[in-house]
């Protein structure tokens, strides 16, 4: 099978470097460029330096439709206008890792129409799909946390928080991302507001029709670099056992999200395209966990584990990484 030529537009950034230590490592990928004008001429390792003697390739300035799939690893609110100001062959497929076309009313631009690429949700769509919007973090892991109880039909009111990583903020420094900062710290932000709440809500209301369904969301910042662990309270009267059921039957053909029995925590993910999940149950309360690596499983490991489905490949390829546990 001849490999899928690849281009990369925002290569400099935490999701761009990401995607590049994924593919070229990848058997059936072959980076063609990695476009930004800003680094142009410099070797990719300049700025991700771990790629020293992994990659001799070099920031381009150039576009060039010798490729059969664009990432887009530009910021929010930069891929709707990297677009328009850009001819791309409608021929090369495009997965955009910005917010700019997750929602339905925001899918179409010119011929293009996206299609929302959460693979336990849409694989079917995906694998037939020329333009993928890759989830957010955020959305990602509460949405892999609630689907199975919304195919069910079993929400209503969620009430949600969530802790990221510092790189969940991108690579340009803020207030709140420097370590000084950072460190020995946390913060609640966007409280009740987060951007990534439409997504979820887009995605639960697909398996459960109903306006009563609606998360309460409080978004937090963490004292590490990366990883996302949220809890969502939700009322239920069905036993443990059957929940937990309901949860493995929905993820049965999941090649990265698995349930577990026991508590998860963060370290059994980071460094991998996994979510785990975990459920516990008080009274007619259950308490629903999940966890993923905010820049694989929450952004570049998705995208490619979309590029996989979309060229007919195992979506697991180029993706069996081990977790740094110790």
């Amino acid at each position: 099978m001849k490999k899928i030529k690849i281009g990369i537009a925002g290569g400099a950034g935490y999701t761009g470097g990401e995607l590049i230590r994924l593919l070229i490592n990848h058997p059936q990928a072959e980076i063609v460029f990695v476009h930004s004008k800003s680094n142009a001429g410099n070797p990719v390792s300049k700025v991700h330096g771990d790629l020293l003697g992994e990659t001799t390739l070099q920031f381009s300035a150039e576009l060039n439709d010798t490729i059969d799939v664009l990432f887009l690893c530009v910021g929010h609110g930069e891929a709707k206008k990297f677009l328009e100001e850009n001819f791309i062959n409608e021929k090369i497929k495009i997965i955009d890792l910005s917010q700019d076309f997750r929602i339905k009313q925001n899918s179409l631009i010119g011929n293009r129409q996206f299609i929302y690429g959460l693979p336990e949700l849409n694989k079917a769509e995906i694998k037939s799909a020329n333009n993928i919007a890759n989830p957010g973090c955020f959305a990602t892991a509460i949405q892999l946390a609630l689907l199975p109880l919304a195919k069910a039909g079993l929400l209503g009111d969620i009430y949600t928080t969530g802790i990221t990583g510092s790189t969940g903020a991108g690579q340009s420094l803020g207030a709140t991302s420097h370590f000084s900062w950072r460190a020995n710290n946390i913060q609640s932000y966007k409280t009740l507001q987060h951007q990534h709440m439409n997504e979820v809500h887009q995605s639960l209301h697909q398996l459960q029709d109903n306006d009563g369904v609606f998360v309460h969301f409080i978004p937090w910042r963490g004292d590490f670099t990366r990883g996302i662990y949220t809890s969502s309270i939700v009322d239920c009267g069905l036993p443990l056992e059957e929940i937990r059921q309901l949860y493995k039957k929905f993820y049965e053909g999941a090649a990265f999200t698995h349930v577990s029995e026991f508590m998860i925590d963060l370290k059994q993910v980071v460094n991998t395209n996994n979510c785990f999940i975990h459920i516990e149950k008080q009274g007619n309360k259950i308490a629903v966990h999940s966890a993923i690596d905010n820049l694989l499983k929450g952004a570049s490991g998705q995208a490619v584990q979309n590029m996989n489905l979309v060229f007919g490949l195992d979506e697991t390829t180029g993706l069996k990484l081990k977790a740094n546990y110790f």
